[in-house]
């Protein structure tokens, strides 16, 4: 009788090819799902719509809009804020929607290094 025929697995690694396979499909989804993200645009304004930041849901800056009021030689601080507080806003917006869409995925569990 030859090496390694008629031999059974171990007992407790039968599952691991299933277990693999549903892993790579989950894999498979999430890069799915991060592709798609590049297509879904959040918006975030700020002072009352002068500043308007659009983002999409892999993070990368797509727009930014100024009012013709906003800009004001005397006071560039403020222009300056206005721009760090949409960008942030658009941030937080584009990480909580690729969160809410891999969540369909992960079943809600938290992978670091994911996101």
């Amino acid at each position: 009788m030859s090496k390694g025929k008629g031999r059974k697995m171990p007992s407790g690694l039968g599952g691991m090819g299933g277990m693999l396979q549903q892993v790579q499909r989950m894999q498979e989804e999430m890069a799915r799902i991060q592709e798609a993200l590049k297509d879904e645009m959040v918006t975030a304004s700020v002072g009352g719509g002068v500043v308007t930041v659009v983002m999409n849901g892999q993070q990368d800056l797509v727009s930014v809009t100024i009012a013709p009021e906003a800009v004001d030689p005397d006071d560039v601080e403020m222009l300056q804020d206005l721009l760090v507080a949409a960008f942030n806003s658009a941030m937080e917006q584009s990480r909580a929607l690729a969160a809410e869409r891999l969540s369909a995925v992960t079943g809600g569990l938290s992978i670091p290094g994911l996101m």
